[in-house]
């Protein structure tokens, strides 16, 4: 068993990666789909993605992909909406709906994003590549976007790259790339605060939040290495499909469909693994071919 979770932390890892979110945002339904409890699974969640962003943030440093500036306000203002955010976990867990109301907020969040990246964000990829795109700073939508983040990361026990990436890319007009290494700082000062109020307030399992990341530290290089490859158009078409996977997944947990759940999980992230196994063979044909 202690082999099948750091395989699990090396295939979120890539994912943290590539996609710019902690991985928090996949593992915490999986962890309830194996029966670890809601809160259980959000400390752990959010210690994992203390391993996943720095091992990532490392990664895209080496690529330029980071916007240091945005990434620190976005990081404070998540640190502080952590601390509104656990007092009303807490409150769920104590009057018995945190196993309904954090899957419905998934759900909803999920679909959401989904729907935005799939179909709304398309355009702004047709005319703009990673150096073409002209990034616009606003203080206002900064702080907007880290304390949704931050909100969010503690009450789903997730990093809130999901949230953050996204909105990086529609409201501050971030290429894909940018705006997924400038999400896993920022996750970084958010988790860790997330995390440390968590440990103080419950029991964890720290050698299960351990074997996870050290298949994270692999997996994340990877990941990152892996959005040299792809274009910003597909790093979004990806995620927004990973959005969908996980909403299905949390939806046939709420009707008591659990094997069903991870089995869609499981479809998706081989199918995806697979995809990039066979584009970086076909990338690294192609420089051979032209060198």
């Amino acid at each position: 068993m202690e082999f099948f979770y750091i395989l699990l932390g090396l295939c979120i890892g890539i994912f943290s990666g590539f996609f710019g979110i902690g991985g928090g945002f996949i593992l915490t339904p999986v962890l309830i789909l194996f029966g670890i409890p809601p809160l259980s699974a959000i400390g752990t969640s959010l210690m994992y993605s203390i391993g996943t962003s720095v091992s990532g943030v490392a990664a895209h440093l080496r690529y330029k992909n980071i916007i240091w500036k945005t990434a620190a306000v976005i990081g404070f203002v998540g640190v502080l909406a952590t601390q509104v955010a656990h007092p009303l976990v807490v409150w769920l867990e104590k009057i018995g709906y945190d196993d309904t109301i954090i899957p419905v907020f998934y759900i909803l969040l999920l679909a959401y994003f989904a729907l935005s990246l799939l179909y709304k964000q398309s355009k702004h990829n047709k005319s703009t590549e990673s150096g073409e795109r002209q990034i616009s700073f606003s203080l206002v939508k900064a702080v907007f976007i880290g304390f949704t983040g931050g909100f969010i990361s503690t009450t789903l026990g997730v990093g809130g790259g999901f949230v953050m990436v996204p909105l990086l890319i529609s409201m501050m007009n971030f290429p894909s790339r940018k705006a997924v290494g400038t999400s896993l700082v920022s996750v970084f000062l958010i988790v860790t605060a997330g995390f440390l109020t968590y440990a103080a307030s419950i029991q964890l399992d720290y050698k299960l939040g351990i074997l996870l990341i050290l298949g994270a530290l692999v997996g994340t290089q990877l990941g990152a290495k892996l959005t040299t490859i792809y274009s910003n158009e597909q790093i979004q078409k990806y995620l927004g499909a990973l959005y969908i996977t996980i909403l299905t997944s949390v939806v046939l947990k709420l009707f008591n469909f659990d094997k069903a759940g991870l089995g869609v999980i499981t479809i998706y992230v081989l199918t995806l693994l697979f995809l990039f196994l066979k584009e970086t063979i076909s990338h690294t044909k192609r420089k051979t071919s032209t060198s």
